[in-house]
This record gives structure tokens, sequence and C-alpha cells, in this order.
């Protein structure tokens, strides 16, 4: 298979140039989105990075490669499953989280799981990387050196307010001392669109890296670094949890609409869901519906709070928890669940106590002229504010989504892996790669991934438009939707009784990148909410 440009997408232009450089000097997909992914780590920092987590799908047909490096970060070995459950004051309406007293699980020491993300990183390029790896980390070293501007959507992301009883973005951005001479102006406040960050200590951190792998990180100098600072400040990460870490290689997670396969990845991560809602809504002609029309919306809206229903109940890591993946993902299950959106019953999604979310994370998608095809999604979740002094970098908060009450399927435990909508998906059609695409965008990814999926495959529309579309969301029992969505619409669904909240935003329910192919022609979409760019690489 080979196509006749390569094609980087993602949502920062200095990262998606990192891979196309990558791609021009004869490195590969996992090259490129590991080259793509260290720089996002530098210039995106407060949405990805060493510390996080995430899920990247490698499909490499020449060498018969078929699988997902899934690295969703573990709550540490000192975490207890009723460690807050006197500490609960709500769940977040989205259901990306708990607000706890103190806020303990969503920000500060206490709210970071082991990091995973580098050890990915590493694992992706050595099974499937071409050129060196100091090569690989080389120009995020650059950037974190000489230095690099803050743009509007790292700008939106650091100066906003409390989200849905979450911690404001700035608030997270000065937790510690570190954090604020890197990302704050002297009076306190985040930097401004066109300020200049330098990261030298960053830099010294991605130096040891390329020089002595990801054990550096996880075994060496930077890992007894980490555990000194967790021991001084109340962390639950050690030294133990860093050495024991392992990203995981798992087969994808099958399915199809409409004639198509879809391949996306396994619990803990949300390609169920897209599954679930997919098959669901293979029932409707929605072709006939108009676009983004009241029908269309209440139709795709109970599918996705059938499937957050079903997620917030049963999906949680396999390792703990028997989650029913051959039910849920089953045609016949989808079909009572159609028939019950047919007779016009309405699906409850229940809230513990209870707009849009923040986006939180970043993507990448990437096919090289092998027909070669990298999708990442990866995270800090909801950043936990902490930057080790002279490390650089700032760690997940991963620990917010975990159920802080016992006996459920998010519940806390030792080692476990909380539930991510991330989804990085290939849809392949005559079984051949057709669609790539994954979103950054905390509970609302899989709803961004489903929206532009359908876009494609039931309207036609060529990838930049099927991202740029207007988009909603229910992920509870309100329909959230951008400003885009006309009102005439929104009000028939609020004569039908749907509560519909509407926000400011032009743009928004994640933040969809994808690549479109079709025999040996290629054409990509940015989401225009966000910074970022295509290039095509010949």
């Amino acid at each position: 298979m080979t196509i006749s440009a390569a094609m980087v997408v993602a949502p920062q232009p200095e990262a998606a140039e990192a891979a196309a450089v990558i791609l021009q000097n004869g490195g590969n997909a996992v090259d490129a989105a590991v080259a793509c992914a260290f720089v996002q780590g530098v210039i995106d920092p407060m949405n990805c990075g060493l510390a996080g987590f995430g899920s990247m799908c490698v499909f490499m047909p020449s060498k018969k490669v078929h699988e997902y490096i899934d690295f969703h970060a573990p709550a540490p070995k000192a975490a207890r499953e009723d460690m807050w459950a006197d500490l609960i004051e709500g769940e977040t309406r989205d259901g990306f989280g708990f607000v706890l007293k103190g806020r303990v699980n969503d920000v500060g020491y206490q709210s970071i799981c082991v990091p995973a993300s580098l050890r990915a990183y590493e694992v992706a390029h050595r099974r499937h990387g071409r050129l060196p790896w100091f090569d690989i980390v080389a120009q995020a070293i650059e950037w974190a050196r000489s230095g690099w501007t803050v743009r509007p959507d790292v700008h939106a992301f650091w100066s906003e307010g409390e989200d849905m009883g979450r911690v404001a973005g700035y608030e997270r951005l000065k937790y510690t001392k570190a954090s604020r001479l890197l990302y704050c102006r002297q009076d306190g406040t985040p930097k401004v669109v066109g300020d200049l960050v330098v990261n030298p200590d960053l830099a010294a951190t991605l130096e040891e890296i390329a020089r002595n792998g990801a054990d550096a990180f996880y075994r060496g100098d930077i890992a007894a670094c980490i555990d000194r600072d967790m021991k001084s400040n109340g962390g639950l990460v050690s030294a133990d949890d860093l050495a024991a870490y392992e990203a995981e290689i798992l087969p994808p997670l099958w399915s199809s609409y409409r004639g198509h396969g879809v391949s996306t990845n396994r619990p803990p991560g949300g390609g169920l869901m897209l599954i679930e809602m997919l098959n669901v809504l293979e029932s409707f002609d929605l072709r006939s519906m108009a676009h983004n029309s009241a029908e269309y919306i209440r139709t795709v809206c109970e599918a996705m709070k059938y499937a957050t229903a079903d997620k917030d109940r049963y999906i949680g890591d396999p390792k703990f928890v028997d989650v029913p993946v051959e039910r849920l993902a089953s045609k016949d299950y989808a079909r009572e669940l159609a028939a019950a959106i047919f007779r016009g019953e309405r699906a409850t999604v229940p809230r513990f106590n209870s707009g849009l979310p923040s986006k939180d994370t970043t993507h990448v998608s990437i096919v090289d002229r092998e027909g070669n095809c990298v999708s990442m999604t990866h995270s800090l979740g909801m950043p936990s504010g902490v930057v080790t002094e002279g490390l650089g970098f700032i760690y997940n908060g991963c620990m917010a989504v975990f159920d802080p009450r016992p006996a459920r399927a998010g519940s806390i435990a030792p080692g476990k892996a909380r539930f991510s909508s991330i989804c990085p998906s290939i849809v392949f059609k005559g079984g051949k790669p057709y669609i790539v695409v994954g979103a950054p965008g905390a509970t609302q990814i899989a709803m961004g991934v489903l929206q532009s999926i359908l876009n494609v495959i039931d309207f036609d529309m060529k990838m930049s438009d099927a991202v740029a579309a207007p988009r909603f969301s229910a992920t509870s029992n309100i329909i959230d939707v951008t400003n885009r969505i006309l009102r005439s619409e929104t009000r028939k669904l609020q004569a039908e009784g749907y509560e519909v909240v509407r926000a400011p935003q032009s743009f928004g329910v994640a933040c969809v990148h994808g690549i479109r192919i079709m025999g040996d022609t290629i054409d990509g979409g940015a989401d225009p909410g966000a910074d970022g760019m295509v290039i095509s690489v010949n």
C-alpha cells in the first residue's frame, strides 16, 4: 500500500511540523508520532507530557502489524479504595471526576498517578521506529531550550476559571513554585498570547532521556528525584511504582458500521463506548435526517446517553473489573437500545449530587507514504499542577477521575487504571484504512470522534468539513450544544422537554483531528477550534 503523500494532523503547528521533519528525514509514521508527542509535551505542557498517559494505535500493513500500545496511568501502590470516601461533595455533571473536600484528588501531589507516557513512547519506537532515538527527541530538546510562544488555545486553558467543580486552570498553573516560574508573569497571572516560555530544566531532562532512554526516568537519577519530591510533599507515587510500570500491547477492539470495519482501543479506554454508539445508530437512517436537525441531535444524544450510563456502570480496568465487552459491543444489544429510542424512551444518566469540559488532552494522526497509520491520544487528565524543581514537566492528575466510592467499576485500587474516553481509531473501507481519527476533550472525546465518523460515512463530508461541523453532546441528562447549532432546532428539543445548555464557543465537544484516505490520495482535517494544522509531506 503506497500513498501519494504522507500527512500529519495535530493540534499544535510546532508539533505537526516536527513530525513532518521526521517524515522528510526518512522516518516512518511511528517515528513521526513519537517525535510529535515529545514536542507536544514541551509546547502544550498542561495537556500532555512525559508524566501523562494515553493510547496509540499502530497499523503497519507491510509488517502485518495492527496493535494498540495502551499506557493508562495506574493508581500508585499506596492508593486505597476508601481513602477519600468521607470527602465526597459531588460528581461533575459530565462525569469527568468527583469533587472532594480540599480538592485533594484534583490538584497537588495526591492527584498524581504513575507516569506512563514516556515508557510508551520508547516502546513504540523500539518496536516500530526507524530513526535513532536521539533524533526523535532532539526537536523537543531544542523547543525547551530556545523557547516557544504561548498560543491562543494554550492561553485559553491556562486562564479558564473553575469548571463543573474542577480547580481552575490558572490555579493549577501556579500550584508549585517551579510551575509559576515557567508559566506565570511576575504578578502571578498566566503568561498571555505571544509571551515566551523557556524551560531549561525540561531540556536537561529530555537530554538525559535522549542519551539513556526511558530507564533514566523510571529507574535512574530522574526517578530518584521524583521519589524524593513525592515523599517530601505527601505524594502517593514511589520509586517502586516507577520501576514497575510497563505499557501494554493489545489487539484492537473490532466492530463494523455500515459495512466499514472499525478498529479502536479496549477498556479502560473509550473505544467500547464508540462502538456501542455506532452500533445503536446503525439502526437509523441518519442520512434521511437533516444534519444537526432536532431529530438527528435527539437520536444521536440518546445513543450517547445509553453509552455513558453503561460506561459509568460497567467499564473500568479489565484487570480489576469484569467488563461485559461482548454484550456492550454486540449488535443485538444495540438493536434493543435503538428500539427504545424509536419508541421515544429516554435514557437516564445518574450523577452523584449532580458546560462543556475543558480540553485537557492532545492527539496526533499520521499516515506515511508506505501506508503506515498512527492515531495517538495522550494526556495529563486534568493536570496536577505539580512540577518537581529541576525537572521541568507537569505530572498527570489522573486520580481525580477515580470513583471515591468503594465497590464501583471506577473505584480506586492500587495498580488500577481509571476509565478514559480516549479512543484513537481507524475506520476501514474494503479492508484498507479509510479514516484515521482521534481527539482530546475529556468525556467528550468519544462524542466528537463519533460525530466526525458519522459526518464522513453518513453525510459524505471530506475530513476538514467533518471535524469543523458544529457538534453537540449528552454525557448527562442535559444536551450540550456549541453555539453554531441552530437555535431553531434546539427550541424543538426544548419543546420536547429536553434541557439544552448552549456554550458560548462556536467550537467544542472534543477537538477532532483526522485523515481520510481514498486510494492513493489523502485529505486531513485539523479541528478549527484549536491552533492545529494539516501538513502534507511529499
